[in-house]
């Protein structure tokens, strides 16, 4: 996948372009008609392409999806009981998790072993 390297495009007009007056909206203006003038294409001498097009970068990853939710646990942290509650308890009534029976504080929403989402 061709995915667009900004920072990098950025890094090279700041570098190229003195910016002693200039606004934020004047400098974003400026910085858009640089990306789109044409310059020699690479590949082939004799066709022009959009500056933009010589900061495409090839990268292979998925796109993150976040679903807030479902809860999976990473097992960075094994159990709530050993790192501490942010709402003390001095004692449980006896909520267990319905997947795995794991004691659960009152206040769980989620059970810190198995991921179920908990009522």
């Amino acid at each position: 996948m061709e995915v667009f390297d900004g920072k990098k495009a950025a890094q090279d007009y700041m570098s190229k372009h003195t910016l002693a007056f200039s606004t934020p909206e004047l400098t974003l203006m400026r910085f858009a008609f640089w990306m789109g003038d044409t310059v020699p294409d690479p590949d082939d001498d004799e066709k022009g392409i959009p500056r933009m097009m010589t900061y495409l970068i090839e990268q292979d990853f998925e796109p993150v999806l976040i679903d807030d939710e479902t809860y999976v646990p990473s097992g960075a942290v094994r159990s709530s009981a050993s790192v501490g509650n942010a709402f003390s308890e001095s004692k449980t009534d006896g909520k267990f998790c319905s997947e795995c029976g794991n004691n659960l504080s009152m206040t769980a929403k989620f059970c810190p072993e198995c991921g179920t989402t908990q009522e």
